[in-house]
């Protein structure tokens, strides 16, 4: 200590240098965190900004709807984390730190979150090979999910009802189910199975059904139409009608159909059969020789 003295260092001396060295390590920590933080801030701004720009290009350009929903999810993402990168960095975290935990934490999230990456690459393949776009009416295979695309993002393809629910299905799911689209063809079958009784006349039934397709509106006239007799039930004849139809107007067609094959029926005295069971009973005679 004495020498110290004689030095001229005193203890409040070297206190006051560490208060001072340390001042200056937070002063410049909390600047790099202010820093770090006007890069998020800005960023996010730029990045908002980004996709306003990408929507407004879309909007002008042929693109499939579907691509622009997941080429805009995928910048999203990337630009965020591309933004966080810049920011620890900011920090005084190395670069070469960064890596390596990242590659590391990719390598534990590829091993837990192989449903994910599976969605992911689910999500490719439904923009690659296009078996349905933005506002196709769907059924996928293997499940009870049917409605319309909404959105086909990275990991999931959002569709909605007809009573106006959405439905979330993962990519992976999508892409290893059958699905069957309704909305894929410009045009549709009608294929409607009516039941007649045997009593019936087979050209009267049939005069009966050409005139409900002949003042059908939606009807395709150019298209195949058939009638005929489609099979011999316990009860009825089953006669089948085919004629097509533009894709849109499918359901409310077939609706109006069968309502006016049955207001055509009670016009012209036609009932429609329904299973019933005759029961004869027989009257046992008296025995003579009694």
């Amino acid at each position: 200590m004495a020498d110290m003295m004689a030095k001229g260092v005193t203890v409040a001396g070297v206190l006051n240098r560490y208060i001072a060295e340390i001042g200056d390590d937070v002063l410049h920590l909390v600047g790099r965190i202010i820093i770090a933080l006007l890069i998020i801030f800005i960023g996010f701004r730029i990045i908002k900004h980004v996709q306003k720009i990408m929507k407004s290009i879309f909007a002008r350009s042929p693109i499939d709807p579907a691509l622009e929903t997941f080429l805009t999810s995928a910048v999203n993402i990337g630009l965020k984390m591309l933004l966080i990168f810049v920011a620890v960095n900011e920090l005084g975290v190395a670069t070469s730190s960064i890596i390596a935990i990242l590659g590391s934490a990719g390598i534990a999230l590829g091993l837990s979150l192989q449903g994910s990456l599976s969605n992911i690459a689910g999500g490719v393949i439904l923009l690659l090979m296009k078996p349905f776009k933005i506002g196709d009416y769907i059924y996928v295979g293997g499940s009870d999910h049917e409605g319309f695309v909404e959105a086909i993002g990275i990991m999931y393809t959002r569709l909605r009802t007809t009573d106006n629910r959405s439905i979330l299905i993962p990519n992976g799911q999508l892409s290893s189910d059958s699905i069957i689209n309704a909305s894929g063809k410009e045009s549709r079958q009608e294929d409607i199975t009516v039941g007649v009784p045997y009593e019936e006349s087979i050209d009267r039934i049939r005069e009966v059904l050409q005139e409900v397709i002949d003042e059908e509106e939606a009807v395709i006239r150019f298209q195949p139409m058939e009638i005929f007799v489609n099979n011999f039930k316990d009860s009825f004849v089953e006669m089948r009608i085919r004629f097509w139809v533009k894709t849109p107007d499918y359901w409310k067609c077939r609706w109006r159909t069968l309502e006016n094959i049955k207001r055509k029926f009670d016009q012209n005295g036609i009932s429609v059969p329904y299973n019933q069971l005759d029961v004869k009973i027989k009257a046992e005679g008296n025995d003579s020789s009694r």
